[in-house]
C-alpha cells in the first residue's frame, strides 16, 4: 500500500491546550475530529502522562513515566467526542488551577479482528495517516501480531495492560533485537526475546517471550506508526555538539517532535509541539519518561522550519557530538501540498 501526501494534517493529528475547571464535565473541543488516541499531560504541576484510546475503552489509562498496569478511572477522560473529548475532575487532567496539553490522533474508530498474525488482534487502523492501535493477548510463545497498516511500520510502542511492563519501543533503523524503553533514560538495548529478532513487516510485528511483550493470557496494547509523506516522519540523526546543530528533514512544518538519545544512557525523552511554542525558538519541554511539570529551557532551543527541525543547542538531550538520537515527528503542514501550496516558515 502506497500512502499519498496528506494536505491537511489537522484532520488526523492535533494538539489542544486548556485550563482546568474542576468540574465533572469539561468539554475540550477544537480537535477537528473524534480522536481514537488521546495523550494528556498537566503542564504546571507534577502529574503523570495519561494515555487513553478507543480500543482499550474510554476510562482505561496508561502512564508513560511508569511501568504500571492499566488503571480504570471514571474521573479522568469520560468520552471521545466529535471535536475532542470530555474530562471529569481528576487533578491530572482537569484541576481548576491546572494548565494542560492533549495530543490527539485519529485511528480507524471501532476495532476489528485481524488474523494476519499467529495471534488474532483487535485493530483500529487509519491507512491514510499510517496509524493503528492494536490490542492482543499474549501466549507466552514466539508469535506475530497483525497491525493493519498495509506497510511496514516505522515506529512501534508496546505496553502491557494487565500486568506491569515497560514501554517497549522499536524505531526504523533498529535491528530485530534492539529496543528502547520510554519510561527510562536507558540507551538502546538488545534482546532476542523482545521482537523475536525480527523487524516489523507490511502485515505484522513479531513478539518474543519477554513478559513486557508476551506473557500467557496477559493483555497488551501497541501503537504503530508508518512514515506518511507530508504528515509523519520517524528515524535517527547524529549530534554535532554545535549551536549550529543538525537539521532533521521531515518534508513538513512540524507540529510535534519527540527525541531521545539512543546511543548512551542518562538522557530523558523530550517532547515539543507548536501549540505550547507558537513561534521559534521552541523551548517548552515535557518528558514522557518523567512526571515533571513543563520547563521552558531557553538555553536549549530548537526551531520548527517549513521542512523540518533545526537543532540550535549543545544539550545532551538532542545534540551531543557523535551521539545518536531517534525521533518521531508529526506535521502542522506539508512542505508542498498536492495543490502546489508551499508551507511557510514560522
Amino acid at each position: 500500500m502506497a500512502y499519498t501526501t496528506i494536505n491537511k494534517s489537522s484532520d488526523y493529528f492535533n494538539t489542544l491546550l486548556w485550563s482546568g475547571d474542576g468540574t465533572t464535565s469539561n468539554s475540550i473541543t477544537g480537535a477537528g475530529f473524534q480522536p481514537d488516541f488521546v495523550w494528556i499531560k498537566r503542564r504546571n504541576a507534577v502529574a503523570g502522562h495519561k494515555l487513553n484510546d478507543s480500543v482499550r475503552g474510554v476510562n482505561k489509562q496508561l502512564t508513560t513515566n511508569n511501568t504500571n498496569a492499566e488503571g480504570t478511572d471514571t474521573n479522568q477522560l469520560t468520552s471521545f467526542d466529535s471535536d475532542g473529548f470530555t474530562l471529569s475532575n481528576n487533578a491530572d487532567v482537569n484541576n481548576s488551577s491546572g494548565t494542560y496539553v492533549g495530543w490527539n490522533w485519529l485511528a480507524g474508530g471501532t476495532a476489528s479482528s485481524n488474523t494476519d498474525g499467529s495471534i488474532t488482534s483487535q485493530v483500529s487502523a487509519n491507512t491514510t495517516s499510517g496509524f493503528s492501535i492494536v490490542s492482543y493477548t499474549g501466549t507466552g510463545a514466539n508469535a506475530t501480531v497483525g497491525h493493519g497498516l498495509g506497510v511496514a511500520p516505522s515506529y512501534v510502542i508496546v505496553k502491557a495492560r494487565s500486568t506491569t511492563g515497560g514501554w517497549i519501543t522499536w524505531v526504523k533503523g533498529f535491528s530485530g533485537t534492539q529496543y528502547l524503553t520510554m519510561q527510562t533514560t536507558n540507551a538502546v538495548a538488545t534482546s532476542a526475546d523482545i521482537w523475536n529478532s525480527t523487524v516489523p513487516s507490511t502485515d505484522v510485528f513479531s513478539i518474543g517471550t519477554n513478559s513486557s511483550m508476551n506473557t500467557s493470557s496477559a493483555t497488551y496494547i501497541a501503537y504503530c506508526f508508518a512514515d506518511v509523506k507530508g504528515f509523519s516522519k520517524f528515524g535517527s540523526y547524529t549530534g554535532n555538539g554545535s549551536t549550529d546543530g543538525p537539521f532533521i528533514y521531515t518534508g513538513f512544518k512540524p507540529a510535534w517532535f519527540l527525541v531521545k538519545q539512543s546511543s548512551a544512557s542518562g538522557q530523558h525523552w523530550y517532547l515539543f509541539d507548536n501549540k505550547r511554542d507558537t513561534f521559534n525558538a521552541v523551548t517548552r519541554q515535557l518528558y514522557p519518561s518523567l512526571s515533571n511539570a513543563e520547563s521552558n529551557d531557553t538555553s536549549a532551543p530548537i526551531d520548527f522550519t517549513s521542512n523540518g527541525v533545526k537543532i540550535r543547542n549543545t544539550s545532551g538531550h538532542d545534540n551531543t557530538s557523535g551521539a545518536t538520537y531517534i525521533y518521531m515527528a508529526f506535521a502542522e503542514n506539508p512542505l508542498v501540498t498536492t495543490g502546489k501550496v508551499p508551507a511557510t516558515a514560522r
